[in-house]
C-alpha cells in the first residue's frame, strides 16, 4: 500500500471562526477567520473526492449543486453529492435541507428574490454525532455555530440561490433549473457491519465508513483511492503516522494500527462497500 499524508489548505471566510477544532492551530485574533480546511493531493491531480472541515459563525448561503448529467451538459467534470459528519454544534444550530412542502420552480425563484426562501426551507436542529447526506439537487444551507467534516464529490460547482443580502453573486437561473424543491428524504444508512465498523454511506457516488481504534487490514482495488480522516486519536498506516486534524490517501493493501479510542472516517469512490 501507498499512504500519503495530504497537505492542508486553510480558506479564510467572513463566516468562519478564530477558534477551530483540536488538531488545528487557531488563526491569530488580528487575522481573518478561517471557514474551511481542505485536504489537497500532491501535484495537479483532481481526485474523485474532496475532504473538508467547516467552521461556521454565521449561516452559509442557500445553495444547490448539479448532478453528474447536469454538470456534464454544462461542460463540468462532475456533479456534487456531499455529506456531513457533525462534530460540534451550538444548542440552537440548524441546517436547512429541502423544503417543508413541495413547491414549483417559479415559486422557488420568487422566494429566492424576496428572501422568503428562508421560510420555505426545512431547518433541522443539529448536534454532535449527527450525519446528513445531501444529494445533488437538494437545496441546503449550513447554519451558524457548527463544526463538521464534509465528504463530497470533488467539485466546487455551487449555485447560490440566496445570501441574506450579502453582496455576492447569485445563480438563480442555473440553481432553480437543477433544484428539487421537495422535502428532504434521509439517505439510507446501512449502520454497523462489525465491531468498530459502521457504514454511513453506501453509494451512489462514494462509500463512507466510520472506524474505531485497533488493528485493521485495508484492501483497495487497483486504481481506487481511499481517504482516511482521523477525527480523534492517532495511528500508523503503511509506516506513515497520522493524528487528528490530518488526512491520508491510501492505495493498495496494507495494515493500519490506530490507538484505542480513535475515531476514523474512511471514504472511497463507488457505489458498494469493499
Amino acid at each position: 500500500m501507498t499512504a500519503t499524508l495530504l497537505a492542508t489548505h486553510r480558506v479564510e471566510k467572513p463566516w468562519g471562526r478564530h477558534h477551530l477544532w483540536p488538531g488545528f492551530a487557531d488563526p491569530s485574533a488580528e487575522g481573518d477567520p478561517v471557514g474551511e480546511i481542505w485536504f489537497q493531493s500532491p501535484g495537479n491531480s483532481t481526485p474523485d473526492l474532496l475532504i473538508k472541515y467547516l467552521f461556521t459563525s454565521e449561516k452559509l448561503s442557500v445553495q444547490v449543486h448539479p448532478n453528474d448529467e447536469q454538470a456534464h451538459a454544462a461542460g463540468l467534470p462532475r456533479g456534487k453529492d456531499e455529506c456531513w459528519v457533525i462534530l460540534a454544534a451550538e444548542p440552537d444550530s440548524t441546517i436547512a435541507l429541502g423544503t417543508k412542502a413541495p413547491v414549483d420552480r417559479e415559486t422557488l425563484r420568487a422566494a429566492a428574490l424576496d428572501g422568503s426562501i428562508e421560510a420555505l426551507l426545512d431547518w433541522k436542529q443539529v448536534k454532535a454525532g449527527d450525519f446528513f447526506y445531501s444529494g445533488s439537487g437538494t437545496i441546503h444551507a449550513i447554519g451558524a455555530g457548527i463544526t463538521l467534516v464534509e465528504v463530497q464529490q470533488n467539485s466546487e460547482t455551487t449555485y447560490r440561490l440566496y445570501d441574506y443580502g450579502r453582496p455576492r453573486e447569485l445563480h438563480l437561473d442555473e440553481g432553480v433549473a437543477v433544484s428539487e424543491p421537495v422535502p428532504y428524504t434521509p439517505h439510507p444508512m446501512p449502520g454497523p457491519v462489525e465491531p468498530g465498523r459502521t457504514i454511513l454511506v453506501e453509494g451512489p457516488k462514494f462509500v463512507l465508513e466510520r472506524w474505531g481504534g485497533g488493528h485493521r487490514k485495508v484492501a483497495l482495488p487497483q486504481g481506487v483511492e481511499g481517504w482516511l480522516v482521523p477525527l480523534a486519536g492517532e495511528g500508523v498506516a503503511d509506516g506513515v503516522a497520522f493524528r487528528a486534524g490530518e488526512c491520508l490517501t491510501l492505495e493498495g493493501e496494507a495494515e493500519l494500527e490506530a490507538a484505542v479510542g480513535s475515531d476514523l472516517l474512511f471514504a472511497y469512490p463507488g457505489a458498494r462497500r469493499l
